[in-house]
């Protein structure tokens, strides 16, 4: 027995290293018949010793696990996403705008954009516990069993690795590896795939991992995010996770300039083509951690990376339709309905024509070849039209007058590019929209119900608005196309549940105008209530934090509408959160009400983002750079001396993290 237990536990070390060798250093050191053998060996051992299971086992690999729902769980540190630039001109307006908020020169690594399914690996000592999607960036679905059959992931690491840490890359599907599995698709009489990207994206939610790893799916890994990591730059994130054991791409650069910078672009938009794997263009990324603690976020993305989009591919085809969508707010969207043509490993039917103006700045017209690209190579949108191959017999576009949907004459408001359908309690699209709006992730989140059974709902005239949500009950929606009893108690459960979720999430869900996630909390935070906010004054709302013209004069409106009064009087009646809690209340209060601070240097008692939230939660505004409106700079070590320069020019009190707390 003893024998046997020594031998998996060399069967596993050997095969690891096989692994490893094969699927991250790309040197083989065995064939793949004689691996194979070593594996099944090491399966009928494992097989007969259950004692020994060992979640980091080579035998893992292959898969087996079921999952018929994926777990949401919220990411310990938030994935944003990254600014992106189209030109030269916006990389050098970037580099300018950084040397202004940073001391010191500034250093540049360089890395391709790889177009995969982004994904968030943690790891403690040494073992991948948990493996997240990006999802919405703040929350992700738990793929673990799935990303365990990738080869290149390792699921046991080797060398000075922190005890804990996050470790974010893409999911790719190499094109090799996409030809062979369309090869195989063909071949069975099925459609084949339609690119690599949706693929290594789709696979990630296969509920059978044994599905998956029947996938060629690599892991490529760039970036180690956790406390206490030892590391310093971002071209050492790159080299210390290669060193354990992650495939990290070699194609990055490290550059002190942005002439630097720019050479690795003008290399790699001409050779990407030549590269095994789909990318979409570069990413650059001030080099120095500290530096980028400096520059912090903004709500969207980090200011210290910038992604260069290559150009984009652009093809012509036939303009055969124009149709027309009603969003939720109403607004108009025409639809070029076009001759199926490849672009960029999709196959495109269809492109945006935005709105009236833009098509009548092109004058496109039904039978047209028009060009086609994606706008980020991920939007088609239609670019110009090839006027030598026009028919002599073609006509201007009109743009409709009446709602496609309920005929309702459209309004465009001056100053607006958009038309407008103005029936929003009687358009069914709109009522859906706004009803699909409510129950998204970042809005309430309803478990069970989902954007297509809120259109059936609608249409089978059980829901007009959100608060007829909370009167359905089983019996009413069992009956419905695939409901069963199971789904209609889930979705009736996930309703009343959502009762729970906190007000600046359920103001977000009502959908006024302007009223996006970040306002929803600013509003939230300030008014305390729904009843305080529909009591503002158009004067009271624009002394709030980032409130303009625009937002106020929306909310003045939603709560002059009889409609709106009464479904929100409904949904309090329901139980719905539209006040603060006592717990959200008890976390705030206004002692820095109207003080301004700027965030510098490194901390010991508390950390930069636990400082800037207790700014916030207590009235006070965090700003990036300090200016003669600035009230305090809170200033940890390595504080930069230029902002010191600066603060004591200027005489902003400059004090401790310490001192702040007790201003607390």
């Amino acid at each position: 027995m003893m024998e046997e237990k020594e031998l998996i536990l060399k069967l596993r070390k050997e095969l690891s290293q096989h692994n490893h060798n094969y699927y991250v250093l790309d040197k083989p050191s065995i064939s793949d018949f004689e691996f194979d053998i070593k594996l099944k060996q090491l399966q009928a051992l494992e097989l007969s010793n259950p004692e020994m299971y060992d979640s980091s086992s080579p035998t893992l690999r292959v898969g087996g696990e079921v999952t018929k729902n994926f777990e949401t769980l919220v990411h310990a540190q938030r994935m944003y996403s990254l600014d992106n630039s189209y030109s030269k001109e916006d990389l050098m307006d970037w580099e300018i705008r950084l040397r202004k908020m940073v001391d010191g020169p500034i250093k540049y690594t360089c890395e391709l954009k790889y177009d995969g399914a982004s994904i968030s690996l943690t790891y403690e000592n040494g073992m991948l516990i948990q493996a997240l999607t990006r999802g919405d960036g703040t929350q992700g679905d738990n793929v673990t069993a799935n990303i365990k059959t990738i080869k290149s992931v390792p699921l046991k690491l080797q060398g000075d690795y922190p005890v804990k840490f996050e470790i974010r890359g893409e999911i790719v599907l190499p094109f090799d590896g996409f030809k062979a599995l369309n090869e195989e698709k063909i071949a069975a009489g099925e459609d084949p795939y339609k690119n690599p990207r949706n693929t290594a994206s789709g696979s990630l939610k296969l509920q059978d991992s044994a599905e998956v790893a029947k996938r060629p799916l690599e892991c490529l890994l760039y970036s180690v995010v956790g406390e206490s990591t030892g590391i310093e730059t971002q071209f050492d994130n790159l080299e210390k996770a290669r060193s354990w054991g992650f495939k990290v791409p070699k194609v990055a650069s490290l550059t002190d300039s942005i002439e630097g910078v720019l050479e690795f672009v003008n290399y790699w938009d001409l050779h990407r083509h030549d590269l095994p794997y789909e990318t979409d263009g570069i990413v650059v990324k001030v080099n120095s951690l500290f530096q980028q603690a400096e520059l912090g976020f903004t709500a969207k993305a980090p200011r210290w990376a910038m992604a260069y989009k290559f150009k984009a591919e652009q093809v012509s085809t036939i303009l055969e339709h124009i149709s027309y969508q009603v969003g939720r707010t109403g607004a108009i969207t025409p639809v070029a309905n076009l001759q199926p043509v490849e672009l960029a490993g999709t196959i495109v039917k269809r492109a945006s024509l935005h709105n009236a103006d833009q098509i009548e700045k092109l004058d496109v017209r039904i039978g047209d070849w028009v060009y086609v690209e994606k706008g980020g190579e991920i939007i088609p949108k239609i670019m110009g039209v090839d006027l030598g191959r026009r028919s002599l017999n073609s006509s201007k576009t009109v743009y409709i007058s009446s709602c496609p949907e309920c005929e309702t004459p459209l309004v465009r408001k001056e100053g607006e590019a958009q038309h407008y359908c103005p029936n929003d309690m009687g358009c069914s699209p709109q009522i859906i929209g706004r009803i699909q709006h409510y129950i998204s992730r970042k809005a309430l989140d309803i478990e069970g119900l989902g954007g297509e059974t809120v259109a059936l709902l609608v249409n089978e005239g059980l829901i007009h608005d959100y608060a007829d949500l909370y009167d359905l009950t089983t019996d009413q929606i069992i009956h419905l196309d695939r409901m069963a009893e199971k789904s209609a108690d889930n979705l009736v459960s996930g309703v009343q549940a959502s009762k729970d979720i906190p007000f600046e999430r359920v103001l977000f869900g009502l959908g006024i105008r302007y009223v996006g996630e970040t306002v929803a909390k600013k509003l939230a935070k300030h008014y305390k209530s729904i009843q305080a906010l529909s009591e503002a004054s158009f004067e009271d709302l624009e002394t709030v934090d980032e409130i303009g013209i625009k937002i106020a004069e929306s909310v003045i409106e939603f709560f002059k509408i009889d409609v709106n009064i009464r479904m929100v009087s409904r949904l309090i009646l329901c139980g719905v959160q539209l006040e603060l809690s006592e717990e959200a209340l008890s976390n705030q209060t206004t002692q820095l009400q109207g003080l301004r601070f700027v965030v510098s240097g490194v901390f010991e008692t508390v950390s930069r983002d636990e400082l800037k939230v207790l700014i916030d939660s207590n009235g006070g505004k965090v700003v990036s750079s300090i200016s003669a409106k600035t009230s305090f700079v809170v200033a940890g070590s390595n504080m930069g001396p230029s902002k010191r320069t600066k603060a004591d020019s200027l005489k902003v009190p400059i004090i401790s993290e310490m001192e702040f707390l007790e201003m607390l």
